[in-house]
C-alpha cells in the first residue's frame, strides 16, 4: 500500500515516529494509502530546511520566484487527470467537479500569484523638497499554510501561491483526511527540481503536527482555513506570539430570493449554492430565504430539482453528488438532521443515509447522504444558526426586505450570502446591510481571484485573494530620506 511520506527539503521522508494513518476512500470505505503521522520532531526538521533555503529564494526576485511557480502550474495542468482521479479518490466529489474546478482552479492560483509578482509596486512619497519616504514590502520568512479536506489542492495552492510568491518559504499541512493531491504536488516539485526547502508539506493530524507548526517559535505567520473552534484554539496559541494570522472558517451562508427575480435562474443556482461538492463548500447557501409570495412556487421547483440530482459513484461521469468526505461526518450531517426534525422541521426530500441497495457494488460501504431540504423551522433554531457542513438546507419564508436582512445576519457568522433580484437599487440596499465578507448578486461562486476573500464574525480574520494576500505574507517598512 502506498505511503504518504513528507516532502522536506526536498526529499521524500518517514515520519520520525514511523507510524501512519489509513487514509480511507469515502466512495468505498476503503484503505487506498497511509499517511504520514507526523509531530514535533517532524516540523523541526521543515522548519530547519525552511530556513536553510530561505536566503536564497527570498533575495533572488520576482521573475524568479514566478518562474518556479509557472513551471509548477503547467506540471499540473499537463498532468490534470491524475491529479483529478487522486483528488475523487480522496475525497468522495464527482471526477466531474475535480476536472473542471478544483484541479484547474490549483493551476489558476499558483498562475495568478506568478504574475502577480511581476506587477507589484512600493508606495513612496515625496515629503518636502528634501524628503522622501518610499515602503518596502518584504517576505516575513518561514510562515505556515494549514488547508481544509473539502477543496483539497484547490485552497492548498490558495495559500501556498502567495506565500512562495512573496518569498517565503511554506510549511504547509493538508488534511488528513484528504492528502492525496497535496502528496502528488510534493512528487511534482522533486520531479521539477523544484528549489529544495521552499515548499515543506508535512502530513498528520491537526492536534500534533498543525499545533506543532502554529506554535512553532520560528513560523512567523499562519493561514488556516478550518473549523470555527479550530481557528479560536489556533488564535490562542499565535496571537501571544504576535503571528501574523490569516483565519477563514465557518460559514451558514443564506441564498436570499425576492418575488422579482428571475425564478428558474434563481431556483437553479440556488441548487448549485446548496449542493455543490455535497455542500462540503464553506460558502454554500445552507439557508434559502423566500420571500412569502413566491415561497410554495420556488419550494415546488427546487424539491423537483433536487430530486433529479444523479447520486452515484463519484467516479462516474455522469454523477453530480458524490460521498461524504468521511463516515464521521456523515454522522454529523446526520445527527443534524435529526435535530431538525426535533425542532419541528419537516423533511421535504432526503433526511437518510443512501442504502447500500441504492448503489453499484464499489460502493456499497461508502458515506452517502440523500440531498435533504427542510422546511417549518425557525430562523433562530440550532439547524438555522449552527455550520452542517453537509448536502443539508433549509428553506425560510421572509414579509419584506428588512426582515430578509434580519434573517440573513441572525447568525454568529458572516461569510457570504447571494441576493436574488431585478430590483438594482434593492441589490445594493442588501448588499451594504449583509454582515458578511462576500456577496454575489444573481450569481454565486462567481470568483475574481483579484478581490479579497474572507468573512466577518466567526467566520475568520484577514482576507485572501489578489493583493491581500501577498501583504499577509509581507511584512512593510516605510523608509524616510532626507537629503
Amino acid at each position: 500500500m502506498k505511503k504518504l511520506n513528507n516532502y522536506i527539503g526536498g526529499d521524500f521522508i518517514n515520519p520520525f515516529s514511523d507510524t501512519y494513518i489509513e487514509n480511507i476512500n469515502p466512495a468505498t470505505g476503503k484503505i487506498f494509502s497511509l499517511i504520514a503521522d507526523s509531530d514535533q520532531n517532524d516540523v523541526n526538521l521543515a522548519v530547519e530546511a525552511a530556513k536553510v533555503a530561505f536566503p536564497e529564494w527570498s533575495s533572488k526576485g520576482a521573475e524568479f520566484r514566478s518562474k518556479w511557480l509557472l513551471k509548477l502550474a503547467n506540471y499540473i495542468q499537463e498532468n490534470i487527470e491524475k491529479f483529478a482521479q487522486a483528488e475523487t479518490e480522496d475525497n468522495g466529489k464527482p471526477i466531474s467537479l475535480s476536472r473542471s474546478i478544483d484541479i484547474p482552479r490549483a493551476v489558476q492560483n499558483l498562475s495568478f500569484f506568478a504574475t502577480a509578482i511581476l506587477h507589484d509596486k512600493d508606495e513612496a512619497h515625496h515629503t518636502s523638497t528634501n524628503v522622501l519616504n518610499y515602503t518596502l514590502r518584504q517576505p516575513l520568512g518561514v510562515v505556515g499554510c494549514i488547508s481544509p479536506w473539502n477543496l483539497p489542492l484547490y485552497l492548498f495552492t490558495w495559500k501556498i501561491a502567495p506565500a512562495l510568491a512573496s518569498g517565503n518559504c511554506v510549511i504547509a499541512k493538508p488534511s488528513e483526511l484528504t492528502p492525496y493531491t497535496a502528496y502528488l504536488l510534493s512528487e511534482a516539485c522533486q520531479a521539477i527540481n523544484f528549489p529544495a526547502g521552499v515548499l515543506n508539506i508535512v502530513h498528520g493530524y491537526g492536534h500534533k503536527t498543525g499545533a506543532a507548526i502554529v506554535s512553532h517559535t520560528d513560523t512567523k505567520a499562519i493561514s488556516f482555513t478550518g473549523g470555527t473552534q479550530t481557528g479560536k484554539t489556533i488564535a490562542s496559541i499565535a496571537a501571544p506570539m504576535f503571528k501574523k494570522l490569516s483565519l477563514e472558517l465557518g460559514g451558514k451562508n443564506a441564498t436570499i430570493i425576492f418575488a422579482d427575480t428571475n425564478l428558474e435562474e434563481a431556483t437553479q443556482m440556488a441548487l448549485k449554492a446548496a449542493f455543490t461538492n455535497q455542500g462540503q463548500i464553506c460558502l454554500c447557501g445552507s439557508r434559502i430565504l423566500i420571500e412569502e409570495s413566491i415561497y410554495e412556487e420556488f419550494k415546488i421547483k427546487f424539491i423537483e430539482k433536487v430530486n433529479q440530482l444523479r447520486l452515484g459513484d463519484p467516479i462516474n461521469e455522469n454523477s453530480q453528488q458524490g460521498a461524504t468526505v468521511s463516515k464521521t461526518h456523515q454522522e454529523k450531517v446526520i445527527s443534524y438532521i435529526e435535530i431538525a426534525k426535533n425542532e419541528g422541521g419537516k423533511i421535504l426530500t432526503g433526511g437518510n443515509k443512501v442504502s447500500s441497495n441504492q448503489l453499484p457494488e464499489r460502493c456499497k460501504n461508502g458515506f452517502f447522504i440523500q440531498p435533504t431540504v427542510i422546511e417549518n423551522l425557525s430562523a433562530y433554531c440550532k439547524t438555522n444558526q449552527e455550520e452542517i457542513f453537509g448536502a443539508v438546507t433549509t428553506l425560510i419564508p421572509f414579509k419584506n426586505e428588512n426582515e430578509a436582512i434580519e434573517f440573513a445576519n441572525c447568525t454568529p457568522y458572516g461569510l457570504s450570502a447571494s441576493v436574488w433580484t431585478q430590483n438594482l437599487a434593492r441589490a445594493h440596499r442588501v448588499a451594504s446591510k449583509l454582515e458578511t465578507g462576500i456577496v454575489w448578486i444573481n450569481t454565486w461562486l462567481l470568483r475574481d481571484l483579484r478581490t479579497p476573500f474572507g468573512g466577518a464574525k466567526q467566520s475568520g480574520v484577514g482576507r485572501e485573494g489578489g493583493y491581500e494576500a501577498l501583504r499577509f505574507f509581507t511584512e512593510e517598512k516605510n523608509v524616510c530620506l532626507k537629503f
